[in-house]
């Protein structure tokens, strides 16, 4: 994602102090917060920055396979979003903005899409971007060999032999089904465009046309990037990135708390360690509202959810405002079961009924009064834990008895997700509005994590997707929002605000989804 010292001395401070929790810097438990209770910013800095400096970031360890290459990245976001562009990008309405394309249309039946590129883009390397590398990058994220996440997504509507390039700054594709969306789709982070004769080549790793050019890449480990002075978009206000793996989540709240690093990346700090940091005179907190998207998913095909009566009664049996209240202390906004942010455009504005007394006779007329099952977290995320609780109380009422059942963080994802009957788990909010129902809750989708299963959902996509007019495309999309709120397995008790570790010295930190700001961000002038 993402007082300066010089860099040798900064670089040894961060060498000696960011491999371990323990080597002097201020343990959280002994953090004492102000005698005024502070507050939580409601958003980030903002103001005139001074040319320059280095941004030091402290990301989670990721394994010894981290790759850049964006394809199958799952881990390397910071350097992703500094190093790459696409060809198209989401904008905080989730709508379709540009990037490297300028302009695009699709023929009557959204069957066909032609995309303008720009003809001022050079790669670090020095080549030019043509249409050429925006195929070869896509065709990669196609091949099964590359095992790209992304790869259902765009796989469902084309293939490596439906792009054709008229002219070097003009991209084609051709579908197989109608999609009016499909341009959105396009916004992924594995999306990423790279150099056509680098697609899949560890050895040129890193080569794009992004605001950084990489330095040093270590998996797991340390890295850097540097400015590109002469980016299409504006040379960035920084002079380059300093990244460092650290594994412990409380080694890198210290190492912020003591000046020794500028930013927290793939950490959303639970209420307790932001107000800690908002009281400091070092750091405070910027927040991304709605970026977390809170989800407890019923599997399906369990005896425990496989009738809608008694999905419906789960729903039916909380409120989720007390949820957010309880396990956010507020910093978030309730989701009443509807999967998508309230900030999309295409969001259903629609609450759902709180009825326990409805829950405990759906329970009832299923056989199933007086429920009584586990429900599932682990340390893998801080508002796990406080998640599970705040729905276990909120449901009493409706007799439902809950268990919470602590697993592995290490195997959460794979020993728990999508195998147990009740869990809960989280995603990023981000997503273009087609992807998001389409990957999440489609029939047999890969990442359908209550493998629920809706021939009318799915007739619902398919007919939004096929929908030319922007109005009718959004009610569609908003009639399989009901459909899932009314039958859907996986129920989304809230969106929280990442609560993001930064340097009082920062301004201008600007995130939401996947977007990152790296050209404007700097140090306070």
């Amino acid at each position: 994602m993402p007082g300066i010292a010089e860099p040798l001395s900064r670089r040894t401070v961060l060498a000696g102090a960011l491999g371990a929790a323990g080597l002097g810097l201020l343990s959280l438990s002994g953090c004492a917060p102000a005698r005024q209770e502070p507050t939580i910013p409601r958003a980030a800095a903002t103001g005139a920055t001074r040319p320059g400096g280095r941004l030091r970031v402290a990301r989670p360890a990721a394994s010894a396979a981290e790759t850049l290459d964006p394809a199958s990245s799952l881990s390397a976001y910071e350097y992703l979003g500094a190093l790459y562009n696409r060809l198209v990008r989401l904008d905080e309405r989730g709508g379709t903005v540009p990037d490297l394309a300028t302009e695009w249309s699709g023929n009557a039946d959204v069957t066909e899409w032609t995309f303008r590129l720009r003809d001022d883009v050079r790669f670090h390397d020095g080549s030019d971007f043509t249409a050429r590398d925006a195929i070869a990058s896509i065709a990669h994220i196609l091949d099964p060999a590359t095992a790209s996440p992304q790869a259902g997504v765009l796989g469902e509507v084309i293939d490596a032999a439906a792009m054709s390039a008229p002219d070097p700054h003009t991209l084609r594709f051709r579908l197989s089904k109608p999609n009016a969306e499909f341009p959105s789709l396009l916004a992924a982070y594995q999306c990423y465009v790279v150099p056509a004769d680098a697609v899949g080549d560890p050895r040129r790793a890193g080569i794009g046309t992004g605001p950084f050019r990489l330095s040093s890449f270590h998996p797991a480990g340390t890295g850097s990037v540097e400015a590109v002075d002469d980016h299409f978009a504006g040379r960035p206000v920084l002079d380059g990135i300093d990244f460092f793996s650290v594994q412990d989540a409380s080694a890198r709240v210290n190492a912020l708390l003591a000046g020794q690093i500028d930013l927290i990346s793939q950490t959303n700090l639970d209420f307790a360690t932001a107000r800690v940091v908002a009281a400091s005179p070092r750091a405070t907190v910027a927040r991304s509202e709605n970026a977390q998207w809170y989800t407890i998913p019923m599997l399906a095909t369990s005896p425990e959810f496989s009738d809608v009566r008694v999905r419906r009664a789960m729903k039916l049996a909380y409120d989720p405002r007390r949820v957010v209240e309880t396990a956010l202390n507020g910093t978030g906004s309730p989701g009443w079961d509807n999967p998508v942010p309230p900030n999309m455009a295409a969001f259903l504005d629609e609450p759902r009924e709180h009825d326990p007394d409805k829950a405990r006779a759906l329970l009832k007329e299923a056989g199933a009064e007086g429920l009584s099952t586990k429900i599932y977290t682990s340390s893998y995320d801080a508002v796990f834990t406080p998640l599970a609780v705040a729905y276990r109380d909120a449901v009493a009422d409706a007799g439902v008895r809950l268990t919470v059942q602590n697993a592995s963080s290490d195997s959460y994802y794979t020993q728990v997700w999508m195998q147990e009957p009740l869990m809960v788990s989280y995603w990023y909010t981000g997503r273009p509005i087609d992807q998001l129902l389409g990957q999440i809750f489609r029939s047999g989708s890969s990442y359908n994590e209550s493998a629920w299963s809706s021939p009318a959902f799915d007739a619902v996509l398919d007919d939004a997707r096929a929908e030319t007019n922007d109005a009718r495309r959004r009610m569609l999309y908003q009639d399989a929002q009901r459909l899932i709120v009314e039958d859907g397995a996986d129920m989304t008790p809230m969106f929280g605000d990442r609560l993001v570790g930064i340097s009082r010295d920062v301004v201008n930190y600007a995130e939401y989804g996947f977007e990152f700001d790296y050209l404007s961000i700097g140090f306070r002038r």
